[in-house]
């Protein structure tokens, strides 16, 4: 299976992505992520004026798999989240990146995004872990 990466979003080798815009960190998981965890049942989501810290724990994604971690890729607050995907989390099969971002945060530091990989660093990440789990 082929997955896309866009180029202008940063990724953590936990698989979340940040698109940062002036400002604004949107914050999701990657389709791989999604594919890796098959049929998403349950999101554990920041509430609105949360502050999420680089590196830690925002909350929780729960699949039939497995129940795994979301971190954070930027520290900021939180302005915004997908209030859609709380009702239905299995929409973020469809598109992870453009419907179906988990939060949207106002970054304190955007030289923090530049921390994160690029989309070619998490494409080479990705492929290696593919490799190992055949």
């Amino acid at each position: 299976m082929s997955f896309e990466y866009p180029q202008d979003f940063r990724y953590l080798d936990t698989h979340e992505y940040v698109r940062l815009d002036g400002e604004i960190g949107t914050i999701g998981i990657t389709e791989f992520a999604v594919d890796q965890l098959g049929d998403i049942v349950f999101l554990e989501l920041p509430d609105v004026g949360d502050i999420v810290t680089k590196g830690k724990r925002f909350g929780t994604v729960e699949s039939a798999k497995a129940v795994e971690e979301l971190n954070s890729p930027v520290t900021g607050t939180v302005i915004e989240i997908n209030e859609a995907l709380l009702e239905s989390p299995d929409n973020l099969e469809d598109d992870p990146y453009w419907e179906h971002w988990l939060i949207k945060v106002r970054v304190d530091d955007h030289d923090e995004v530049l921390d994160a990989m690029t989309a070619d660093e998490y494409c080479l990440l990705v492929q290696g872990e593919r490799n190992e789990g055949e």
